[in-house]
């Protein structure tokens, strides 16, 4: 399993209450990264994550990763989802469709292996989707250090094109599942904002800045500036920059048609050897004058 897989999940997933920690997401991610797109998906497949794959997608040792695999792995079968759907279109009515991630899950002892099968009811919402929906690469969450992190990053994620999103307290906790946690906005901040915007600008490849908003004396909104990460071209080692001993960009600049590299840079340093000799002569013959 490659950390650039990639993960689709409908819009109205991601915007749902739910709890997962950062290995129960990790689990969660790459499994629907497994999900084909170019066919019909039944919950009768079943996606599975290795012992060896957890600890390369976590940077983990592997003893490390088989005991996070199966200690997540068990608790996953726990989880719900609220999700909340309006069946007339409109935001006036409203239905709540509470279910699981999972309907089952193996896990093999011996070899670190858990399988699962996706419910029924979620399945809609990770595959055969045509509009409403966001993407991006497993490798972008799997690092974190926070599960707030990576919740985050998928909200901001929908809303790439524009670059900035404004988000309720509110909303965070609600569907967060934080309900009564962190009362106080300094400990919301530390506990829950500082992480997850760390990790978002240290691990994915968004950049983001925020700013809070307030209502009256208390403050009730995020508003967030992000973007995409320009791609940063490594730079070449000294030895990348050298050919024969001759920099790159004095062979491209004193080349001549048809030349390759090293005939350039054997040309070149041959060159630079007979100036030198005459040099040399010429400061001789001056010295002698002088004397």
């Amino acid at each position: 399993m490659e950390k650039n897989a990639i993960v689709v999940k409908s819009n109205a997933l991601i915007e749902t209450s739910y709890q997962l920690s950062l290995n129960e997401q990790v689990i969660i991610l790459a499994c629907i990264s497994q999900i084909r797109r170019d066919e019909p998906v039944t919950d009768d497949i079943m996606y599975s994550i290795s012992g060896t794959e957890f600890a390369s997608l976590c940077g983990s040792n592997l003893k490390v990763a088989y005991r996070d695999l199966r200690s997540a792995a068990l608790k996953l079968n726990a989880r719900r989802v609220r999700i909340t759907k309006y069946p007339n279109g409109k935001g006036n009515r409203k239905k709540v469709l509470v279910t699981g991630w999972v309907q089952s899950i193996e896990y093999t002892d011996g070899d670190g292996l858990v399988s699962l099968r996706f419910t029924r009811d979620i399945l809609p919402y990770l595959s055969e989707l045509k509009q409403c929906f966001t993407s991006y690469k497993l490798k972008n969450v799997v690092c974190m250090s926070s599960s707030y992190g990576a919740r985050l990053y998928e909200s901001l994620m929908q809303w790439k094109d524009i670059g900035e999103r404004e988000i309720s307290i509110d909303w965070i906790r609600k569907n967060f599942l934080l309900e009564k946690k962190y009362p106080q906005m300094s400990d919301f901040k530390k506990r829950v904002l500082d992480p997850a915007i760390k990790d978002i600008n240290e691990h994915s490849d968004l950049w983001v800045k925020w700013q809070q908003k307030k209502t009256g004396a208390k403050v009730t909104h995020l508003k967030f500036k992000f973007g995409l990460k320009k791609e940063q071209k490594p730079k070449p080692s000294k030895s990348e920059t050298k050919i024969q001993g001759v920099e790159k960009s004095i062979i491209e600049k004193d080349a001549k048609p048809g030349e390759s590299y090293e005939q350039a840079a054997i040309r070149i340093k041959k060159l630079k050897s007979v100036i030198e000799k005459k040099q040399k002569a010429t400061s001789k013959e001056i010295e002698t004058v002088t004397i």
